[in-house]
């Protein structure tokens, strides 16, 4: 046979007319078969409508016949009548499936609504009271009613409404709306009376606090005082630790606005005594400036924070393990001392104190020293190794055979992922599912590879966590959504499907909700 020599190569030049993506999708979209519509509908006359209304009305009815729950269905049947001025027969369908669902509060709404828009207020006035009768505590009922009352400038009516509302004691801003509607119609008694039983119900101190502004703005200073007074005595008669620094800080800002110095000095003076520091943080800064400004500020920090560090020594030496009053004298010593030996042999002292059992209750406040050692070497001294060894030394710490902290893990994962060594992160994490896995600390190492985009690895670990737990209905559910969000439908279903066939997942599920 004869040699045919080398191949021969197909010219692979430009053709002279390039086609672009952008003009084979015009021609696609151009040519594309129109779209099925529904075939518009004459009536000639009166019969033809007639007809056409009971077929629709036989189409409604049967559709419920076959699911009376549908509650929607229920709303496009009246919505229907209404379109077609047939009041009376939408008021008829709205009741039947208040029958079936008298607690639904969208068809409660879709049936005020639907009177209103026609200006049937009588209709809407009944349906607004037997809604509130029936559901007392849903306040977009009440809203809805208060607003309806005051737009047709029936303002004793809307009085009277929330009168009524008031009873069920509810949320502070239902109390607030009542008392901007009586401050509109400049009626500051009937409003002054509203905050007194206000803060009977509610007597948190940010409550106090808007009353003595309303009293700021349209009583006198002494009605101010009153209110301030009133306030402290009636938080302190529950107990000191429901006095608020922000109640004292304002009535001590309150004080010097209107020159009372010393007044406001006392305030300050009464929080810093009866708080403890972490709840009087932003008094005590609130006092310095306050001292810097009107009074003598020499030596003031240094006998505060000798004070405090006084009686941090002896909560600490009286009960080593009493942690909270560790996470007190930490703080003040951050912002009182810029010796970070000083502030570091502190922090060694605290985390000395092991929780005698191993117990994971016992462990769970403990192990917030350990965080807030690694951060403040991360962050104030900038030293990542001192950081990496504090979170090494608390890993190595936890009995993991007993219990673990995801947590702790999850953020010495990030801490090196800060430190560009995300090889060291994904150690860390696999060795914490490896030696004590749980679904926490999947969810963790999930979510963060996500944030890499690393969707392999991200299917790898859902594989994992599934086979470990799978019985757990949540993971099941991110996993598909997974695969929908990356496009892959059928992925998603199969894992849907096989989630199903596994016996017992939904009761779990029930059980989680």
């Amino acid at each position: 046979m004869a040699d045919r020599g080398p191949p021969r190569v197909k010219n692979k030049a430009a053709a002279p007319l390039q086609i672009t993506a952008e003009q084979i999708l015009r021609e696609a979209y151009e040519q594309r078969e129109p779209s099925l519509q529904i075939p518009k509908q004459r009536i000639a006359d009166l019969e033809e409508l007639h007809e056409f209304q009971g077929r629709k009305r036989k189409e409604y009815e049967d559709a419920l016949r076959r699911n009376r729950l549908n509650i929607n269905q229920w709303i496009r049947y009246a919505q229907w009548e209404l379109e077609q001025k047939e009041f009376s027969r939408a008021r008829s369908i709205f009741e039947r499936a208040l029958e079936i669902e008298p607690t639904n509060v969208p068809l409660w709404l879709r049936y005020i609504e639907a009177e209103l828009k026609h200006r049937n207020i009588n209709h809407a006035r009944n349906l607004f009271d037997r809604a509130v009768s029936l559901l007392p505590r849903v306040d977009k009922l009440w809203y809805k009613y208060v607003s309806m009352e005051e737009t047709l400038t029936n303002v004793p009516g809307t009085r009277q409404v929330f009168e009524r509302w008031m009873e069920w004691e509810p949320e502070p801003q239902a109390w607030l709306s009542y008392i901007n509607l009586e401050k509109r119609y400049g009626e500051y008694e009937r409003a002054r009376e509203i905050f007194e039983k206000f803060t009977i119900v509610h007597p948190q101190s940010e409550n106090w606090i808007k009353w003595a502004r309303f009293e700021d703005e349209y009583g006198s200073p002494d009605n101010v005082r009153e209110v301030y007074s009133a306030a402290v005595e009636t938080l302190r008669a529950a107990g000191d630790e429901f006095v608020d620094q922000t109640l004292l800080g304002s009535w001590a800002k309150w004080e010097t606005r209107q020159k009372n110095f010393d007044k406001a000095r006392e305030l300050y003076k009464l929080g810093l005594d009866t708080l403890s520091r972490a709840n009087s943080m932003r008094l005590y800064r609130d006092y310095s400036a306050f001292e810097k400004q009107y009074g003598e500020t020499e030596g003031i920090e240094d006998v505060v924070f000798k004070k405090r560090r006084v009686q941090y020594e002896e909560q600490v030496l009286e009960n080593p393990r009493n942690y909270d009053a560790w996470f007190a004298y930490l703080i003040m010593a951050e912002e009182s001392s810029e010796n970070i030996d000083e502030i570091r042999d502190l922090y060694e002292r605290a985390i000395a104190n092991v929780p005698p059992t191993q117990e994971k209750q016992h462990w769970r406040r403990y192990i917030f020293l350990w965080i807030k050692y690694a951060v403040f070497e991360e962050l104030v001294t900038k030293d990542f190794e001192q950081a990496r060894d504090v979170y090494k030394a608390c890993l190595k710490l936890i009995p993991h055979k007993q219990f673990t902290f995801a947590k702790i893990w999850y953020m010495y994962a990030c801490f090196e992922i800060r430190r560009s060594k995300l090889d060291v992160a994904r150690k860390q994490l696999g060795m914490a599912i490896g030696m004590c896995a749980k679904p926490k600390l999947f969810k963790y190492y999930i979510e963060l590879e996500m944030k890499l985009r690393e969707f392999d690895r991200c299917r790898t670990l859902f594989e994992k966590y599934l086979e470990k737990f799978p019985r757990t209905p949540q993971a099941w559910l991110d996993y598909a959504e997974l695969e929908q969000t990356l496009g892959d439908e059928d992925r998603a279903r199969a894992i849907l499907e096989l989630a199903m066939s596994i016996p017992g997942l939904d009761l779990e599920l029930a059980e989680e909700e």
